[in-house]
């Protein structure tokens, strides 16, 4: 019995064999057409996207291809940051976006004010000094050459305020802050004033962060900007000592007179048309060796004038020069001036006074009352 069940098992055995091989064929067969089924729709689907891209891709228009008076309109319309991020886009659109035509707005409206003939003649110096510098280094070895063009690069990084926010250092050297723009333009100076790379010549208002002895004052300095903390950093040339301040403000900056440097005595030709009642600046230095600061005054009346109905000094030879930031019993709250045949006057006690400019506008005038010392008058 058991050899004849043995034998049947045997005769099963091949078939039993088949059939599973052709049952594991078949599941096989049918996993692969489903997963290619799917490849093929998803395929399809695909191609529909890609076509109906590629269609409204044709509708659409290159910025290259409009015309150049479309193009400058929108570039027109970009802020400095977004210009830049422009030139890393190709050279067609650097080349545009560098030109001195869109920067020259941009350094008006935010530079404008602050760029007086003498911040621009100190930076018409400065780029000829450079170009002076990189026509030299052509001429020298190869080798020295490239030594200073890498300094030269290093220590101006024009562009680093701009690429921190846009990434142009990565985009190939053709973005490189070093080639964007030529040393003698627009854009090149904006970027150099911006990431404080330039010191410029201004006037700063109560120096020293409002040091109680040059409150309502406004010395000469050179500034730089620090875009971190929309600030400025500031250097005043005195006597015997060097002082720096940090954190100025844009209020207590004003340009740079050309006409009068810090140490010549301004001529005063104004003191003839001088009322009681008007608003001056005037120069001022502790001694002879020191620069002179503007000072804010107003004009007073004589010790013998009856009073405004009956005031007669603008007739008289003398004028009287008060300056209300101090007390009343201050040696520094009045001095009398000549009309006629003013120059520098005062004593090593008491500093000297040198020429004189009336207060034409309203702005110049609310500026300096802007500026009066929180805590009331001065000793």
């Amino acid at each position: 019995m058991e050899n004849k069940f043995l034998s049947f098992l045997n005769f099963l055995s091949p078939c039993l064999s088949n059939t599973i091989c052709g049952l594991l064929i078949f599941s096989w067969l049918a996993r692969s057409i489903i997963r290619n089924g799917f490849r093929t729709l998803a395929w399809r689907r695909e191609a529909k996207k890609k076509k109906k891209k590629n269609t409204e891709d044709e509708k659409k228009m290159p910025l290259l291809d409009l015309p150049d008076l479309t193009l400058d309109c929108i570039l027109e319309k970009l802020s400095p940051s977004e210009l830049c991020a422009m030139t890393c886009v190709c050279s067609e659109l650097r080349d545009k976006c560098v030109s001195d035509h869109f920067w020259e707005k941009h350094m008006e409206k935010k530079w404008g004010r602050l760029m007086s003939d003498a911040a621009i003649q100190e930076w018409k110096s400065h780029v000829s000094t450079l170009m002076g510098c990189l026509g030299n280094s052509k001429r020298s070895s190869s080798r020295s050459n490239t030594q200073w063009r890498s300094r030269l690069v290093a220590n101006l990084k024009p562009f680093s305020w701009l690429s921190r926010n846009h990434g142009c250092e990565k985009r190939g050297s053709s973005s490189s802050s070093s080639n964007l723009a030529p040393i003698d333009s627009v854009m090149y100076w904006y970027s150099n004033l911006e990431n404080g790379k330039f010191w410029f010549p201004a006037q700063v208002y109560n120096r020293e962060n409002g040091h109680v002895g040059f409150m309502m004052s406004c010395y000469d300095a050179k500034v730089r900007y620090d875009c971190k903390t929309d600030t400025f950093q500031a250097r005043y040339s005195a006597h015997g000592r060097r002082a720096a301040e940090e954190n100025v403000t844009w209020q207590r900056l004003r340009p740079s007179l050309i006409d009068t440097e810090s140490r010549d005595l301004h001529v005063s030709d104004c003191l003839q048309g001088l009322r009681p009642g008007d608003h001056f600046e005037i120069q001022w230095r502790r001694t002879k060796e020191f620069p002179y600061g503007w000072w804010y005054g107003i004009v007073g009346h004589l010790q013998n004038c009856d009073g405004e109905d009956n005031c007669r000094c603008n007739s008289d030879e003398n004028v009287v020069m008060e300056f209300r930031q101090f007390r009343p019993e201050s040696p520094w709250r009045t001095t009398v001036l000549n009309r006629k045949d003013h120059r520098e006057t005062g004593n090593e006690a008491n500093g000297f006074y040198g020429g004189v400019k009336k207060l034409g506008t309203e702005e110049e005038i609310s500026t300096w009352k802007g500026l009066w010392p929180p805590l009331g008058l001065l000793e």
